[in-house]
C-alpha cells in the first residue's frame, strides 16, 4: 500500500486499560476477605516480577493497583458470635421461592453469588439488614415484589 493511504494512527500503540472501577461504598470486609487482598497483592508482585511482554505486564499492575487501593481502605469488621438480625459477616438462612438458601454477607470483593457470598451492598443484603429470624422481608426483584422469610442467622 503506498504510504501516502496510511494513517499515523494505524501505527500508534494501543490505548492503555482502564483502571478497574472502584466501588464508592466503604471497603468493608470479613477478615477471610483483608487475607484474600493480601494473597491478590502478593500474586500479582510474584507474577510482576517475574516479567512478560508488555500487555502481560501492563495488565497485572493494573490489578496491582487495584488491590492495593482495595488494600489501603479496606475496614476489617470481626464476626459477631450472636447476632440479633442479619449485619455484615452474619450467615443468613432465608426461604425465597418456597426454597431455603444460606448467604454469607461479605464485602464486595469477597462477593461470589453462586457459593452464596453475597456483597453487603447488594440489593438483597441490603433489603435483608436488620431482619432478624422470623421476619418476613419485601423484596423486589425482576419487576415483582416477593416475600423472602428470615429463618436463622448465625456469626461466623
Amino acid at each position: 500500500m503506498n504510504p501516502a493511504f496510511t494513517r499515523e494512527i494505524d501505527d500508534a500503540p494501543p490505548p492503555p486499560l482502564p483502571e478497574r472501577p472502584i466501588s464508592a461504598a466503604r471497603n468493608l470486609v470479613t477478615p477471610n476477605g483483608a487475607r484474600q487482598i493480601e494473597h491478590a497483592i502478593a500474586t500479582l508482585s510474584q507474577q510482576v516480577e517475574a516479567g512478560g511482554d508488555s500487555d502481560t505486564l501492563a495488565a497485572l499492575k493494573r490489578g496491582l493497583r487495584y488491590w492495593h487501593a482495595r488494600h489501603a481502605t479496606m475496614e476489617i469488621v470481626e464476626p459477631i458470635a450472636t447476632p440479633p438480625a442479619v449485619a455484615f459477616g452474619t450467615h443468613v438462612t432465608i426461604k425465597r421461592g418456597g426454597k431455603a438458601k444460606q448467604l454469607h454477607i461479605v464485602g464486595e470483593d469477597e462477593a461470589d453469588p453462586a457459593a452464596g457470598a453475597i456483597a453487603w451492598t447488594s440489593p438483597l443484603a441490603r433489603a435483608l439488614e436488620g431482619a432478624g429470624p422470623g421476619d418476613v422481608v419485601e423484596f423486589e426483584a425482576a419487576g415483582h415484589q416477593e416475600e423472602i422469610v428470615v429463618l436463622t442467622v448465625t456469626g461466623a
